[in-house]
């Protein structure tokens, strides 16, 4: 694979894409080249106010480009289906799992869930479950998730998924970027009709380096953070290649993580190697009928049918 760019991306025209947390970082470089190369792209953001001015953003860059802004709360499982519901009339060729949230203080979602489990994988498994329709009215659909070199990290704590008896920001971090792998393997395995692939940006800077320790009102590493991604960290625009890779490479390989060539820290996007543990079918059999069962998300249910 020679240095990929967004300039490789294929002409898209006719293709309708679903970008989650578009409003900033890779979601919203994802869903702006996304644009540039010809897809209808729906920015599914939760701020209403930030969401409004990435797509004002957006529409500057690409005055012609197919946009719509979408109402999403991965937090909050009613959301997801009011969303669902309004996007799923229409095949939908991609969708780009890409929100996320890192490293919070304990917070719980609006169903109870742990937040960063909640959010980072239960709405998206959720959103991709009740979107499957859609997607698998398309002729070549594709679900890209994105997850993180801190997968490396993550264990999934089947007696305590929730961080009810002991909680670490970090470790449930990890444990949801896991879950992000264990997800994408096994909708593949499941729907082979649908490319279901993994992507992580390495080191790039966003905004989520941030968010925790604003919450903690802890000023001094909040500081810290945004130094190390003004010195280390590549751009959010680098960072988005791997998802642009995975959501529109001809070679990509169901079950597969892209991410960056150099040491999976930064550099052009390639397949990278993903943690063992990533790799253990029963876990993401396991992780999926629990999922199933917490977000009341069967997908049977949803109008398809799936392997046990």
């Amino acid at each position: 694979m020679g240095a990929w760019t967004a300039d490789d991306i294929p002409d898209l025209t006719g293709r309708r894409a679903i970008v989650t947390g578009a409003n900033s970082g890779i979601g919203y470089h994802t869903a702006l080249q996304l644009a540039r190369h010809g897809a209808s792209v729906v920015l599914a953001c939760r701020s209403a106010e930030r969401g409004q001015a990435a797509f004002d953003r957006m529409r500057a860059a690409v005055p012609d480009g197919d946009l719509a802004l979408g109402s999403l709360d991965l937090a909050d499982l009613a959301s997801v289906r009011e969303f669902a519901s309004r996007h799923a009339e229409r095949p939908l060729d991609l969708l780009v799992n890409n929100a996320g949230v890192m490293a919070l203080p304990h917070r719980t979602t609006a169903d109870g869930f742990e937040m960063q489990f909640g959010t980072n994988h239960l709405g998206h498994f959720a959103l991709t479950g009740l979107l499957l329709p859609a997607l698998r009215a398309a002729t070549s659909p594709r679900v890209v998730t994105v997850t993180s070199g801190f997968a490396w990290a993550g264990r999934l704590r089947f007696d305590d998924l929730q961080g009810e008896r002991r909680y670490g920001k970090w470790t449930a971090y990890g444990q949801s970027k896991l879950a992000n792998l264990l997800f994408t393997r096994e909708l593949a395995r499941r729907f082979p009709d649908v490319t279901s692939v993994a992507a992580h940006p390495g080191f790039a800077a966003t905004n989520l380096q941030q968010a925790g320790p604003r919450m903690e009102g802890n000023s001094l590493m909040e500081r810290l953070s945004g130094l190390g991604n003004a010195v280390m960290a590549q751009s959010a625009a680098s960072g988005a290649l791997p998802t642009l890779y995975a959501a529109t490479a001809p070679d990509v390989e169901p079950g597969a993580c892209y991410g960056p060539r150099l040491l999976q820290f930064r550099g052009a996007p390639t397949k990278v190697i993903t943690p063992p543990h990533a790799d253990r079918p029963a876990d993401g059999k396991r992780l999926w009928q629990i999922s199933e069962t917490l977000t009341n998300t069967p997908y049977t249910a949803a109008g398809v049918t799936g392997g046990g």
